[in-house]
C-alpha cells in the first residue's frame, strides 16, 4: 500500500506524488503573484461552458437577437423624442442603488443618451449570461458578475470626456480639478508602494479616536488579547452576567469600539454590562499552520475560561460578529455537546452557520479557485489582507472603486476619511492552514450545517446548543445574505430571537443608536418550528429606530433580577493580572 504525507490544505498525498505536487505548487504559485482574486482557468471554463450552452440554444439566441433590436429602435426613438421634448421620458432608468447618473447633468444629452446607451447594454448583457439552458449555476453567476465588472469600467461615468460632472468642474476650476486629481493619484500611490494607510487615517488613532473605551488587557495567550473594560462613570452596580464580544479573526477588534458614537462596547457598558473582548493576533509567515481549531480553543475558549476565573460562578452572554459569531457557533454547540452551561446566552451578529447560500461571496469559492488562493498563501504561510479586501471591493466596485476614482483623480474631491474607513485600512492576515480548511469546510463543505466538523474530536452538531439565542442579519448585506442567517431557525432549537436590521454587513450592526432606522424582530419558542423566511418576514414585528436598545432589553431579561456591584480589573490571584491599558498590544500589530 503506497505511503501517504498530509498536506494542511488538502490532505493525504502518497509520497510517491509528492515531488510532481511540488512543481504544480510551484506553477500554483506563480500564478498566484499576477492573480486577480478571480482564478483565470474558473473564469475560463465559466466562459466555455456559457458560449458552448449558448451555441446550443437557438431560441436563447433569438430572445438575445429580438431584445437587442428592440432596445436599439427604444433608444433611436427617444433620441428623436428629446429634439421635440428634452424632458421626455427616459427608456431606462438605473436601479435605486446605481448613483452614477443621479446628477441633473446626466438628465441633458448627449449625456443622456450615453447613460441610457450604457444601461441598456448592461441590462442586455445581464440577460445573455443569465438562463442559458444547460449552464452551470456558479459558472453562471460567476461569468455574469464578470461582464458587469468589464463593462462598469466602461461607463461612461467613469471617463472624463462623458461624464458631465467632470467637465463642469474642470471648466469652473480651470483645469485645477485636473492638476489636483493627478496629485491625489500620485500621493496614494506613493502610499500603496511605501505600504502606508489612505490619506486621513492619521485622524483616527488607535486608543485615542478610536478604540478609546478604557479598560484592561486581563489575559494573553499566543492569539488573542481579552481586554475588560471599564463600568460607565458613577455606576454602582452591573449586571451579574458579563458580555463576552468575539470579532471576526479577518478584522481588527476595534470595529465594535469605533467612535464612542457608534461604539457597540460602550453601548453595552452605558446599559449596564460588564464587557469582555477578544483582540485577535495578527498573524505571520510562523502562524501558517494554526488551524480552525486552534482558533477556538485559543480563542472563544479560553476567553471563556479567563473570564469564568475573573468572575466565578456567573453565566456569560457571548456575541460575535460575522466569522466571530460563526466561531462562537461553533464552540457554543460544543459545549453544548459537553455539557458545559457557563454560556447564559449566545448572540450572533451577521454570522452564518449555514453556507449553503453564503451570498456573493461564493462566486470567489469552487475547488478551482481555492486551489489557486491556497498557492497564494502557501508561498507567504498566510492571506494578506489585500486579497481579502479585493473580493470585496470586486462586489461593490461602483461604490467602493469606481466613484471614489472619479471623485478624487478626475474632480480633484476627496472622500472624507471616516471611522469605518479608516479601520478598513487597518489590515490583517489569515493563516495559511485555517483560512483553507475554513473556506473548504464551511463554503464548499457546509460542514457545520452538516454536523461534519469536528471539535475535541467530537462532532459539532448546532442542535445542541441549549442558551437562548439573539440572531441579526441586515436587509442589504452581500457578505451573510439576511436569509442564510435566518437559517439556524432550522438547525438550532433553542429559543431564538431573530432580528432583520436595515442596510448592510458594516453600516446595519455598527451604527448610531439615536439614528434612524428600522428593523423587524420575532421570538420562536422552544417548540422547534422553522417557518420559511419569506413567512417570518410578514409575520414579524416591524419597529422604527435601531435594534441596540431591543438586544440590551433582550440581555436584562436573560440576567439575574439582583445586580452586583463592579468587578476588579482581572483577578491577579486566580492568575489573571492586569497586564497593560486596554486597546493593548495586539491591535497595533502590522
Amino acid at each position: 500500500m503506497e505511503e501517504t504525507v498530509n498536506s494542511p490544505a488538502t490532505g493525504p498525498t502518497p509520497t510517491g506524488a509528492a515531488p510532481y505536487r511540488a512543481i504544480d505548487r510551484l506553477r500554483e504559485a506563480m500564478a498566484a503573484g499576477f492573480g486577480t482574486g478571480v482564478s483565470p482557468l474558473a473564469l475560463g471554463m465559466a466562459l466555455m461552458d456559457w458560449s458552448a450552452h449558448l451555441a446550443a440554444a437557438p431560441g436563447k439566441r433569438l430572445q438575445l437577437a429580438d431584445k437587442a433590436a428592440r432596445e436599439a429602435a427604444a433608444l433611436l426613438t427617444h433620441a428623436a423624442a428629446l429634439a421635440a421634448d428634452p424632458a421626455a421620458e427616459p427608456v431606462i432608468r438605473p436601479g435605486p442603488q446605481d448613483r452614477r447618473f443621479a446628477a441633473a447633468a446626466w438628465q441633458n444629452p448627449p449625456f443622456s443618451l450615453w447613460a441610457q446607451g450604457f444601461l441598456l447594454a448592461r441590462q442586455w448583457w445581464q440577460e445573455a449570461t443569465r438562463d442559458v439552458p444547460g449552464v452551470d449555476p456558479h459558472r453562471e453567476n460567476l461569468l455574469s458578475a464578470m461582464v458587469q465588472q468589464w463593462l462598469d469600467m466602461a461607463s461612461p461615468a467613469n471617463l472624463p470626456f462623458t461624464n458631465p460632472e467632470v467637465i463642469t468642474r474642470t471648466l469652473e476650476t480651470a483645469g485645477l480639478s485636473q492638476w489636483v486629481g493627478m496629485r491625489n493619484w500620485a500621493e496614494d500611490m506613493a502610499r500603496l508602494a511605501a505600504g502606508k494607510p489612505p490619506v486621513g487615517t492619521e485622524r483616527f488613532r488607535v486608543g485615542q479616536e478610536v478604540a478609546a473605551s478604557p479598560g484592561k488587557v486581563v489575559y494573553r495567550n499566543h492569539l488573542i488579547e481579552l481586554i475588560q473594560y471599564a463600568p460607565a462613570p458613577d455606576t454602582d452596580t452591573v449586571l451579574a452576567e458579563p458580555v463576552l464580544l468575539v470579532p471576526a479573526w479577518i478584522m481588527k477588534y476595534y470595529i465594535l469600539d469605533l467612535s464612542p458614537e457608534n461604539s457597540l462596547v460602550r453601548h453595552l457598558v452605558r446599559a449596564g454590562h460588564t464587557v469582555f473582548c477578544i483582540s485577535w493576533r495578527n498573524p505571520t509567515a510562523e502562524d501558517r499552520d494554526l488551524t480552525l481549531e486552534d482558533y477556538r480553543s485559543l480563542g472563544v475558549m479560553a476567553a471563556v475560561d479567563a473570564i469564568s476565573a475573573i468572575l466565578p460562578g456567573r453565566g456569560i452572554h457571548a456575541a460575535g460578529y460575522c466569522l466571530g459569531g460563526t466561531l462562537l457557533a461553533i464552540a457554543a454547540a460544543a459545549m453544548g455537546g459537553a455539557r458545559d452551561d457557563r454560556l447564559a446566552s449566545i448572540s450572533l451578529l451577521a454570522a452564518q452557520t449555514d453556507f449553503a447560500e453564503p451570498g456573493e461571496l461564493g462566486l470567489f469559492i469552487d475547488h478551482d479557485q481555492l486551489n489557486s488562493l491556497e498557492g497564494a498563501m502557501r508561498q507567504r504561510g498566510y492571506l494578506t489582507a489585500e486579497q481579502m479586501l479585493g473580493a470585496f471591493r470586486f462586489l461593490r466596485s461602483n461604490d467602493l472603486v469606481w466613484s471614489r476614482m472619479v471623485r478624487a483623480y478626475l474632480m480633484g474631491e476627496r472622500e472624507p476619511m471616516t471611522d469605518i474607513l479608516a479601520w478598513s485600512s487597518d489590515s490583517t492576515r489569515m493563516p495559511y492552514r485555517m483560512q483553507g480548511e475554513y473556506l473548504r469546510r464551511f463554503y464548499l463543505e457546509n460542514a457545520l450545517a452538516g454536523d461534519r466538523l469536528l471539535a475535541d474530536g467530537r462532532p459539532v452538531a448546532l442542535r445542541n446548543i441549549r442558551a437562548p439565542v439573539f440572531a441579526v442579519g441586515t436587509e442589504e448585506d452581500y457578505v451573510a445574505p439576511w436569509r442564510s442567517v435566518y437559517r439556524l431557525h432550522c438547525l438550532s432549537d433553542a429559543e431564538l430571537t431573530f432580528v432583520l436590521g436595515d442596510r448592510d454587513h458594516l453600516a446595519g450592526i455598527i451604527l448610531d443608536p439615536t439614528g434612524p432606522g428600522h428593523h423587524r424582530i420575532a421570538t420562536r419558542g422552544r417548540d422547534g418550528t422553522c417557518l420559511p423566511s419569506d413567512d417570518w418576514l410578514h409575520a414579524a414585528a416591524l419597529r422604527e429606530g435601531c435594534w441596540w436598545p431591543a438586544w440590551t432589553d433582550w440581555l436584562a431579561r436573560h440576567s439575574a433580577a439582583e445586580r452586583v456591584a463592579p468587578p476588579a480589573m482581572g483577578a491577579a490571584a486566580a492568575g489573571y493580572p492586569v497586564l497593560e491599558d486596554a486597546p493593548g498590544s495586539y491591535v497595533r500589530q502590522r
